[in-house]
């Protein structure tokens, strides 16, 4: 069974954006060389990558390009061939087609394809946007958070999750410090369900 893994950048105060449609681009993000590497590292060891509509979309204008653009880094080139060839599921009521390895699941069912999906993967499926995370953290199947914490408190912007009234306990598996000031906390979500089909 796979692990549902919903991965990042957030603020001291937990927002994802600090203007709607930055799209991860604020300048409060301390992103460097070396988380670059951490990232590509974690990315290449993915079974599958799980993006909602919004995400994908800023993921698909950038990254397939990014492997050819010699203005770029060695490590931001190696990301965009890392998510380019990666196998991706794409989940949105509106879009048909989609391109870079990618598979579409949309309708009233959603979640519970996914669910399916888990039960049949071995390994880490990263979950991209907040509001995707939010509908497998209501559903019971979001396995992990991994949260690249910078330092800056925005005050105001896109929360990690929508709106859930309900308490979330969380057990750290993992953390560590980046010379940035950058740290990164990984905690398994207590009460996940089991696989479903």
């Amino acid at each position: 069974m796979g692990r549902f893994v919903y991965s990042m950048n957030v603020s001291l105060d937990l927002r994802i954006e600090q203007v709607p449609g930055d799209n991860g681009a604020g300048e409060w993000l301390r992103i460097d060389e070396e988380l670059h590497r951490e990232a590509n590292a974690r990315t290449r060891e993915l079974a599958l990558m799980v993006h909602g509509r919004v995400f994908y979309e800023v993921m698909e204008e950038y990254w397939p390009r990014a492997p050819h653009d010699a203005s770029l880094p060695d490590y931001m080139r190696e990301y965009g061939e890392i998510w380019t060839a990666k196998p991706k599921v794409l989940v949105s009521r509106t879009r048909q087609t989609a391109d870079h390895d990618t598979r579409i699941i949309g309708g009233d069912d959603a979640i519970e394809q996914l669910a399916a999906l888990r039960a049949q993967t071995d390994g880490i499926i990263s979950v991209g946007g907040a509001t995707l995370a939010t509908q497998l953290l209501r559903a019971k199947l979001l396995d992990e958070l991994m949260l690249w914490t910078h330092p800056a408190y925005l005050g105001f912007g896109r929360p990690l999750f929508d709106d859930y009234d309900t308490p979330i306990d969380l057990e750290l598996l993992e953390q560590r410090t980046l010379r940035s000031g950058v740290t990164m906390h990984r905690y398994a979500v207590s009460e996940v369900s089991e696989a479903r089909s």
